[in-house]
């Protein structure tokens, strides 16, 4: 969030992408806690308890820079629908894009709206590169991320999944400003 739950709002065509408050706990561990959609992410556990929420919120509250922060997207009739934001690990040269939406509003464009505008807002923050990756197994993902910008590196690395228990095959893209 750049400054510890400071308002966000990112306004699209029918989301809006913004700070995560710690009273979304509930939702987001009823929305993550679906297998379909941990399994594509290598760091959300499964089962995802109201904990694991808690924890989450309590992890990002104090990120403030646009390559490292956490965004949630909202839908002005369902409320909180998912995640977005950039991951920056010290080691890393850019931070990794990463998102993810309930399954229920699977197919209906969100994550590409949502990829549009949280790029375009890390761009005018500085933002000049990012990577990103999707399960071998997930396409629908990787569709998502060119359609962002992002192009394939050639690389295939076997990255972590806490829901699987076990490294998947990883498509890697990057994406510059």
């Amino acid at each position: 969030m750049c400054a510890a739950f400071d308002e966000i709002r990112i306004q699209g065509d029918r989301i809006t992408l913004r700070s995560p408050a710690f009273d979304d706990a509930s939702r987001l561990a009823a929305l993550a806690a679906d297998f379909e959609v941990a399994k594509n992410l290598a760091r959300m556990p499964h089962p995802y308890s109201l904990e694991d929420a808690q924890g989450f919120l309590g992890r990002v509250a104090h990120k403030r820079a646009p390559a490292d922060c956490a965004l949630f997207i909202d839908h002005a009739e369902h409320g909180l629908i998912g995640c977005i934001g950039f991951h920056h690990e010290p080691a890393g040269l850019w931070p990794e894009f990463g998102y993810w939406i309930a399954r229920d509003h699977w197919g209906h464009g969100y994550a590409t709206e949502a990829a549009a505008l949280a790029l375009g807002w890390g761009a005018e923050r500085g933002l000049r590169a990012a990577t990103a990756g999707h399960f071998a197994d997930n396409p629908a993902s990787g569709r998502v991320l060119e359609k962002a910008g992002f192009l394939y590196t050639g690389d295939v690395e076997a990255r972590p999944c806490l829901a699987r228990g076990a490294p998947q095959s990883t498509r890697v893209m990057a994406w510059l400003a």
